[in-house]
Formats: C-alpha cells, sequence, structure tokens
C-alpha cells in the first residue's frame, strides 16, 4: 500500500467518524487540494508522477564552458580575494561580461567557494556575555554590588 493510498484511507476513515475534511487534512499535514488532486474522478488513487516529469532546460541557464569561465576569472589572482559584488563591476570597466553578480555568487556556491574571499579576517561571533538570575538574597555577587 502506498503512502498516497494510506493517507487518503485514513483521511476517509476520520471523515466517516465525523470530523471534518479539512481538518483531518490538517492534521496530516496537508491541504485539502492535495487530497483532491491524489483522488482521480472515479475514486483510485493517483501515482506520483513527478519522477516521470520531463526536466526542462531553462533557455538562459548557463553552460558548463560559461561556469567555468566564471570560476576561472574568481580564482585569478587580481580577483581571488574580492566578491562577486566588486568582480563584475572590475570586467565591465574592462568590457567584459560573463554573468551577472547573482550567477556568479550562484555559480560560486554551487562549486563550494562562496566563502570569505577578502583580505580582511572574517566576522567573529562574538559571545553573548553570561547571566545569572537570582532567586535569593547571596546567590549572584558582582563587583558593583556592594552597597
Amino acid at each position: 500500500m502506498s503512502e498516497r493510498t494510506r493517507l487518503l484511507k485514513d483521511v476517509d476513515e476520520a471523515v466517516a467518524g465525523g470530523a471534518a475534511r479539512y481538518k483531518a487534512a490538517e492534521l496530516m499535514g496537508l491541504s485539502q487540494r492535495t487530497l483532491k488532486r491524489w483522488r482521480q474522478a472515479n475514486g483510485d488513487v493517483t501515482t506520483d508522477q513527478r519522477s516521470q516529469a520531463v526536466r526542462v532546460v531553462q533557455a538562459h541557464q548557463l553552460t558548463q564552458a560559461e561556469e567555468e569561465a566564471i570560476l576561472t576569472t574568481c580564482c585569478q589572482t587580481e580577483y581571488q580575494s574580492l566578491p562577486p559584488s566588486q568582480i563584475v563591476p572590475r570586467l565591465a570597466d574592462q568590457g567584459r561580461y560573463l554573468a551577472s553578480e547573482s550567477s556568479f555568487y550562484r555559480v560560486l556556491k554551487k562549486h563550494q567557494q562562496l566563502n570569505h574571499r577578502g583580505r580582511m579576517k572574517p566576522a567573529r561571533k562574538l559571545v553573548e556575555p553570561t547571566s545569572f538570575t537570582a532567586s535569593g538574597p547571596n546567590q549572584v555577587w558582582s563587583w558593583d554590588s556592594v552597597p
């Protein structure tokens, strides 16, 4: 029995028992629209067809060669310590356009190269100061608590 079939059976049992359909669906983490989509007109359960779907390649998607050009540009010594927000304008000053700034970020993230790229040290996480709570007298002492 598939997961869909089991969930639809449970919803039907809950509705037959007097529960509202939207409440039963909500408790299972589903919407009413999903329940309707899963059930065919004759009452049968539809199969999941997402695995059979044809993945569409977007016309404006970067090619492998374009991604490699972005990576090699970002790894050049003059750009290796700069973020894409500075690389793209410098390339534009030279009359070169490889991709948008967001595409640079996307490609660097895809290839695990989107880390600290500047010469400055990365920002440190500051540790919050410890706070103490007293529930009675003489439990917490501090240098400024002297009367």
